[in-house]
């Protein structure tokens, strides 16, 4: 805790004396200047990109099945279960989108969190897999279900959506900013909500899968790079 509190403290000291700084959403560019005192206009949003990997992928159902014994259409989960990721929401919404599809398995990808539950009835626990497992895990769901409550970024939503797999996520923090309309945004904490529209996307994902592809490739690690070295650009000119 001791640590914590130091990092927090060198945190906001850092924050206020930077000539720059650079955050990868607008919404954590709003928390830099609201929660830490940050003159906004030292802030450059430089948004985050999807891994290569990360894309369409041919046998990436067969391998998913040999692997875990999961057949193509599967609701996933990647990332940690911390309390800010709302695992009793993602129970909910998995509960709810079986009232329409009973068969539907929910997969969860990820090492556990600090604060998470026990136990996950019922839900196949993957644990933590590498990039390439994960990407086939995206290409083999039938939709990302993402009940998280705050990202500063929310790169699995990307990921999924470079690899073609729907998305249904709380409208929160950073997540429209990635998402866009190219998924089914929910109201925050509505986990009811959160399993009709993955229930629903899973039912029909080609719309999704289609637009989500292609608000992937509005994110690049060229425009990340290009954005970050224009920042360090400014500050030098600033300093003559």
């Amino acid at each position: 805790m001791r640590g914590e509190r130091f990092r927090y403290w060198l945190g906001r000291r850092l924050l206020k004396r930077a000539d720059s700084v650079l955050a990868v959403s607008q919404a954590t560019a709003g928390d830099a200047t609201r929660y830490a005192g940050v003159d906004a206009r030292r802030i450059k949003v430089v948004p985050e990109a999807a891994d290569p990997v990360f894309e369409p992928r041919v046998g990436a159902a067969e391998r998913v099945s040999a692997r875990w014994g999961l057949e193509p259409g599967y609701l996933l989960f990647v990332g940690a279960l911390d309390a800010r990721k709302d695992p009793a929401g993602l129970l909910r919404a998995w509960a709810v989108a079986k009232e329409s599809r009973p068969d539907l398995r929910l997969a969860i990808a990820g090492a556990p969190g600090r604060q998470a539950p026990p136990a996950m009835p019922g839900a196949a626990m993957l644990g933590q897999v590498d990039k390439l497992e994960l990407a086939d895990l995206y290409n083999g769901a039938g939709c990302l279900v993402f009940p998280s409550r705050y990202e500063g970024f929310g790169l699995p939503c990307l990921e999924a959506m470079a690899c073609g797999c729907p998305v249904a996520a709380y409208r929160n923090s950073s997540l429209p900013e990635v998402v866009g309309d190219a998924g089914e945004l929910v109201a925050d904490g509505d986990a009811a909500a959160l399993g009709r529209a993955a229930a629903a996307l899973c039912a029909d994902p080609e719309p999704s899968r289609r637009a989500g592809l292609d608000r992937a490739k509005e994110f690049t690690w060229r425009k990340t790079a290009r954005l970050t070295i224009d920042a360090y650009k400014s500050v030098l000119r600033r300093r003559g």
